[in-house]
């Protein structure tokens, strides 16, 4: 039985982009598939794919730079089950000065740190990606 089903998805696009692998498959949820697309249009991965065969899967395609420099610098797991971090939009935080990204589960869904402060929205903190 898994109990962070997030820090599962992050521990596996870390392990794939410091093996240096195309793509790497997790298990399908809908709070997945809304941290990939985060991470597609942030440009951190290169593309998902939803594989619904089976027990469903998400494919990630990662994403790689000049010399097979990976697009993921480092990846942070913010809130966990033991520790849940709720912040109000004025409280989100910046990672890296605004280099890196955090995203967050609000009332209007899985957003980025940029849009919940454009929307005045609040909400989990659930990992930032740098």
């Amino acid at each position: 039985m898994m109990t962070d089903p997030i820090a599962d998805m992050l521990a596996r696009i870390k392990n794939a982009a410091l093996a240096r692998q195309d793509r790497t498959s997790i298990p399908l949820s809908k709070l997945k598939v809304g941290i990939a697309e985060i991470l597609k249009s942030e440009g951190y991965i290169h593309d998902f794919s939803v594989d619904e065969s089976g027990h469903g899967a998400i494919v990630v395609e990662l994403k790689y730079g000049r010399d097979r420099a990976s697009a993921i610098a480092g990846m942070r797991r913010k809130s966990r089950p033991g520790r849940r971090v709720y912040v109000g939009y004025r409280e989100i935080p910046k990672v890296l000065n605004g280099l890196g990204v955090a995203i967050m589960s609000t009332s209007r869904g899985v957003m980025s740190d940029r849009t919940a402060r454009a929307e005045k929205v609040g909400g989990e903190v659930l990992c930032e990606v740098w």
